[in-house]
């Protein structure tokens, strides 16, 4: 019982030692922005999530009507649109579309005004991902479960939560934030898309273009990876965290894996069975069942997963 105790204490005190060391590491510059205080908060926000979403949600559904939520999916989405497109302006200006040689750009420590605005899009980008927890959300309240995904659910807890730590210590990261740039851009897409979905079928003869939209993620992942592999070419370049490289090089080139496997799969096999179409609802109407989902995801591989019991189980490859 001794041995017990002084391990548990051992692991408190280590935790306790970690969260100071964090706190002292913390770049002074974005210490005062919201969620930026300690891991914990941001931490709680997205073990919610996911409880939420894999759990609680579905349960709390299983016996209600679906939500008809069209009207506020497409404010939604098309705010989506707005928000992320600002977001590629403010990455432009603060360095990508000035300063930045597109190479070796070191993270900025100073306090000049374009590393400061750095920060400020850099941490916008980082809180819209919170935002984007509502894409679940919705997903639950209109008990389309089959589209919450293991890796959608992943990737909507683990990207905020790493960037967490990539805005705490390297907040204008230099060449480590083109990849958020190139996902925001494909995010004004996404969600646009998502905007004319949900707007009715009147505008589902303006969505020819689904077909491309993993090829658009394809592009997404090359740019990322080919970008970020010119740190293993250069002679000399001291990017001040090279973990944010390799860690950026994996996720791009993971990532065109899986989306390469579905392209494959989807539009060269032709693996894809029939659209599925729900059934005319009162106060509602009849809509496709698009699915294009968001933040490097399509379908997830591809791979349609399907709800029992709150259990996330592999499904057939649907249409996309």
């Amino acid at each position: 019982q001794r041995k017990a105790v002084t391990m548990l204490r051992n692991i408190v005190s280590n935790i306790l030692e970690f969260h100071n060391y964090l706190l002292q590491r913390t770049d002074a510059r974005v210490k005062d922005y919201p969620l930026m205080q300690s891991p914990v908060e941001m931490t709680t926000i997205l073990l919610t999530y996911v409880v939420f979403s894999v759990y609680v949600g579905p349960r709390l559904m299983a016996n209600r009507k679906p939500f008809h939520l069209n009207t506020a999916m497409v404010v939604y989405n098309l705010s989506m649109v707005v928000l992320n497109a600002y977001i590629v302006y403010e990455f432009m200006m603060s360095g990508w579309a000035t300063t930045f040689t597109w190479r070796c750009d070191l993270c900025d420590t100073s306090s000049s005004p374009q590393a400061l605005r750095m920060i400020r899009v850099a941490w916008l980008f980082y809180f819209s991902k919170y935002i984007e927890l509502l894409d679940t959300v919705f997903f639950v309240l209109r008990k389309k479960q089959s589209q919450i995904t293991f890796l959608h659910v992943f990737h909507h807890s683990f990207m905020p939560w790493t960037w967490w730590w990539g805005i705490t210590l390297t907040p204008a990261g230099g060449m480590g934030s083109f990849h958020a740039m190139v996902n925001a851009t494909v995010h004004v897409i996404m969600y646009f898309y998502y905007g004319l979905s949900a707007a009715g079928p009147r505008f589902h003869k303006y969505l020819w273009w689904k077909k491309y939209m993993t090829a658009i993620q394809l592009t997404q992942f090359i740019l990322v990876s080919v970008h970020i592999s010119q740190y293993y070419f250069m002679e000399k370049c001291d990017y001040q965290v090279p973990l944010w490289i390799h860690l950026i090089w994996i996720y791009g080139t993971f990532f065109f894996l899986l989306f390469s496997h579905f392209w494959v799969q989807a539009y060269i096999k032709g693996n894809r069975p029939p659209v599925t179409v729900d059934k005319p609802k009162q106060n509602g109407f009849i809509s496709d069942d698009i699915t294009v989902v968001t933040n490097g995801k399509h379908l997830e591989n591809g791979v349609a997963h399907h709800y029992s019991n709150g259990k996330i189980l592999p499904g057939k490859v649907k249409e996309v």
